[in-house]
């Protein structure tokens, strides 16, 4: 079953006699019927009669309308109107563009625009490098999907997925400080896609590729990596995969095994798989098997492999095992599934190997829900919030986007990915680790500016940083 959660939090503004006792029955009504109120409010009283706001949470729709007819069946009580708080909070957008400094005068005016600017254009093309400390540039990021895979949605198209960009930019200011703007693309033709964001990225610092369909991902990512000298980074691919081995590293401590030693399954061999598979091996990772619909991918099985899965097969499953995803997870210590609601079953769990370690990261409905596993599974990890453990991306992004911005990264190479993971692990003490405490929460302000830093000692030992970060009283100087 569902838990109660704040993102399907409605109001519903109900009329009834102002009478002792009828708002007791009101409560009685919602919370027999399981909703969790967490606001009563008075709007207005007239003729005998009284309007009240009852704020709470519900499940899904469902949940709602069996709510909505408890409260149906109370004499006198009628619903006026029900608000749902998750798209009042998204009316007219969650964003908007402020000025830095003000203009008040027309000596700010001729400084801030003509003919003031043109001093300034000149500057910038006679160095183009000077549009990193003259303008946005220097700060901000490009956040860019045309809407072929958005969340657990699927293909929905660039105008319905301008919600999900608007919050990844609230994030990447909110915990990174960075200016992020959301571009939703009305094509998904890999080409066009490469080519748009090619002829608008000289306005940018960093291009964030976000839901875009697997296979085309890969390519879109590479051919940006080639073409631009800005870093190029698909959070779907590599902030997942990073905040994953974070979490699997102290995961390894809480069940006493070595990172190394583990035998993983990832099943969901799409854009996040592919990552999260790749890292893991560069981490040390030496036992790997992927699964799709399929079933295990092994080099030579012909049915669904597509290139990117043949490479990947390549990498992985050295034993050429074959099967399905339970026979995949014989003695597994490890499963991580970035594929579909109810993909693990409790027969899976209960073939692996002792003190199992469960990350069902589908979202908004995991491969097995936790309150299902809790009894088998030793370390449970989700993609939710209302669950301990959130594998959540906002771990990551932010302090790598600020990382890179800070010394002008020219990309985002493997050896910073690992080291944003290993900052983020860093911030849970081995002392405070348990089986519902082994990645930080996503509100530790903390996180970003150490991965941020991690991040930026990557970069500069990499020999991809382009200029010098000042840290306190000191500097970390470019190779």
């Amino acid at each position: 079953m569902e838990q109660l959660s704040a993102s399907r939090s409605v109001t519903l503004r109900l009329k009834f006699p102002n009478k002792i006792g009828m708002l007791g029955k009101i409560t009685s009504a919602v919370g027999k019927a399981g909703g969790d109120i967490d606001a009563i409010d008075i709007v207005n009283t007239e003729d005998g009669m009284i309007l009240r706001d009852l704020t709470f949470k519900t499940r899904n729709e469902t949940h709602l309308k069996e709510i909505e007819a408890a409260l149906d069946k109370l004499s006198g009580v009628t619903l006026l109107h029900r608000s749902d708080r998750t798209f009042l909070l998204h009316l007219g957008g969650k964003i908007e563009l402020k000025n830095k400094i003000p203009l008040k005068t027309r000596d700010d005016l001729s400084r801030a625009y003509t003919p003031g600017v043109a001093r300034v254009c000149m500057a910038i093309h006679e160095d183009k490098n000077k549009a990193f400390s003259l303008t946005i540039k220097k700060n901000s990021v490009l956040i860019v999907t045309d809407g072929s895979a958005v969340l657990g949605l699927g293909n929905i198209g660039p105008e319905a997925a301008m919600p999900v960009m608007e919050g990844k930019a609230m994030l990447f200011k909110e915990f990174g400080g960075v200016d992020a703007y959301p571009i939703c693309l009305k094509t998904q033709n890999t080409k066009e896609i490469i080519n748009t964001i090619e002829a608008i990225s000289p306005g940018f610092g960093a291009v964030n590729l976000e839901d875009i369909s697997s296979p085309r991902c890969f390519e879109i990512e590479a051919q940006l990596k080639k073409r631009l000298k800005i870093p190029v980074f698909h959070d779907d691919q590599h902030g997942t995969a990073i905040v994953v081995l974070a979490a699997l590293i102290n995961a390894a401590k809480v069940v006493h095994k070595k990172v190394g030693d583990l035998k993983v399954v990832v099943n969901g061999i799409g854009a996040a798989g592919v990552a999260i598979t790749k890292i893991l091996i560069d981490y040390g990772v030496k036992t790997l098997i992927g699964c799709d619909r399929t079933g295990i991918i092994y080099t030579g099985r012909r049915k669904g492999m597509i290139p990117m899965k043949q490479e990947y097969a390549k990498m992985t499953n050295f034993e050429k095992e074959k099967g399905a995803l339970d026979d995949a997870l014989q003695d597994a210590d490890v499963f991580i599934g970035v594929s579909g609601p109810s993909a693990l079953s409790r027969k899976g769990i209960l073939n692996m190997a002792c003190d199992p370690i469960v990350f069902a990261l589908a979202n908004p409905t995991p491969e097995i829900m936790p309150e299902d596993a809790a009894d088998i599974a030793r370390v449970m990890a989700t993609g939710r919030s209302d669950y301990p453990n959130q594998i959540n991306n906002v771990l990551a992004f932010p302090g790598i986007f600020r990382g890179v911005l800070d010394v002008r990264a020219s990309e985002i190479n493997g050896a910073m990915d690992l080291a944003a993971a290993i900052a983020i692990a860093s911030m849970i003490r081995e002392e405070e680790l348990s089986e519902d405490y082994i990645i930080p929460g996503v509100f530790n302000r903390r996180v970003a500016k150490v991965v941020a830093q991690a991040v930026s000692e990557a970069a500069i030992k990499s020999g991809v940083a382009r200029r010098e970060k000042k840290v306190g009283r000191g500097r970390i100087k470019k190779q």
